[in-house]
Parts: structure tokens; sequence; C-alpha cells
């Protein structure tokens, strides 16, 4: 780890705490997952980067997601962990203690501080894959994603920097809106982009690009469940 990370990452209060980040893995994936949902589907597991910085962007479709997530893309799989930028308001309380020693970090949506974008960088610099959800909220319904300006903007910033990043869209579905017991669940990893241009028309271009790759994985994942999502 460089130095600006480990000292970024001290003053966020957010690192992979050796003893809290394995037993949550067993608690989410080996025992939430698996007794809540009958089946849980991985797709387009070939996309998915081992190495490399790379910014997962999926859709948000439940708080099941951040369990998903490393289910699929944790370091069972890619030998890393989920480094989630999450809301600050997830990061109160009881929650936001444990999200801290799993290596979550805070964000304001509104003003992202520079030690927030500094730290992302940093991850991403070390080779490491940042989760951003691009919708900014949870988004149960079918209309087309829209997405906020602070994934692109983020990924454009760290290439400026001179780190070649990807972004990867990701698409998650349930058999049901709102996820039920025994219901099915599935996650879908689409191509990798590689990020280009500068300035708000090229945050713009890569946004309306981003959202309708996002879609076309969620769609997968929505028919792997059987619910496919119907065009307006």
């Amino acid at each position: 780890m460089t130095s600006s990370l480990a000292t970024r990452e001290s003053a966020l209060g957010s690192g992979i705490n050796p003893f809290w980040a394995p037993l949550a893995m067993v608690l989410t994936q080996d025992l939430a997952l698996r007794s809540y949902f009958r089946e849980r589907l991985v797709l387009g597991e070939h996309n998915l980067p081992l190495e490399g910085p790379i910014l997962l962007a999926p859709t948000h479709r439940a708080r099941w997601d951040a369990l998903m997530l490393p289910m699929a893309a944790g370091r069972r799989i890619t030998g890393r962990d989920c480094r989630f930028m999450v809301t600050r308001t997830e990061m109160d309380g009881v929650q936001g203690w444990f999200l801290h020693r799993l290596g979550c970090f805070a964000v304001d949506q509104g003003r992202p501080s520079l030690t927030t974008l500094r730290f992302a960088i940093d991850l991403l610099a070390a080779g490491q894959q940042v989760v951003v959800f691009p919708e900014g909220r949870i988004n149960r319904s079918d209309e087309p994603i829209r997405l906020q300006q602070g994934l692109a903007r983020l990924a454009l910033l760290a290439r400026r920097q001179g780190v070649p990043v990807r972004v990867l869209p990701v698409g998650l579905a349930y058999s049901e809106a709102r996820p039920r017991f025994c219901g099915r669940a599935a996650i879908c990893f689409g191509e990798a982009m590689a990020v280009e241009g500068s300035g708000r028309e090229a945050v713009r271009a890569f946004n309306a690009d981003l959202a309708l790759r996002m879609q076309s994985a969620e769609q997968a994942a929505r028919e792997a469940v059987g619910r496919p999502l119907h065009s307006p």
C-alpha cells in the first residue's frame, strides 16, 4: 500500500479489517444469501477483470446488491475486495462502524471532498476495484436508467492522473421487485468500457453509453430470474 493511500485510509477511518472482513464474508455469502435466495446466478463472469484498476458500475435495485457484488466479484473470485463508495447516511451508527471496517468509504453526493476523490483514485492506482452505484439510490421502477455524473467524473479524473481505469457495467435483478424469501437473484457483468475524453460533453457521452450497457446487463439478469425488462 502506498503512503498516500495509507494516510487517506487512516483519515477516512476506512480499511479492510483482518477479523471483521472474513467473518462478514461467511455471514453474508455463506449464510444470508444462501438461506434467503433459492438460487443466485452469475452471468458474464468472463467480463470481470481479475487485475488492474476497475470501477464497478452496478444498477441498484435492493440492499441485497451490496451482498451480491462481493459474492460475484469479491476476494473469493478475484482475490481482491469490493471497495464501496457509499452515501454519508449509510455510514452512520452501528452499520457505519461495520462498513468502515469492511473497507467502505463515504461521499457527499452534492459536494464530494477532495480527500474522498483522491482516496478513490489511490485505490484504483493500487489496482483495486471500487464500487459506485451511479444511479445514486435504490430504484425499483422500470423507467430508463438515469445516472448521476459522479462515477463518470471520477473515471475521467483518474484517467487524467495516469490511472488506466476501466468501467464495468453491472446489472442486478431479483425475481420480485422487492426481493422475497426463496426468490431468485442474478448479477450480470457487461463488457468493460474504456475511459476517454474530458469535460462536460465527455461526461454526458460516457454516461449515455454506460446507462445503455447497464440496462442491457440488467435485462440479461432479469431474464435469468424470469422477470424480463419490457421496453417502455
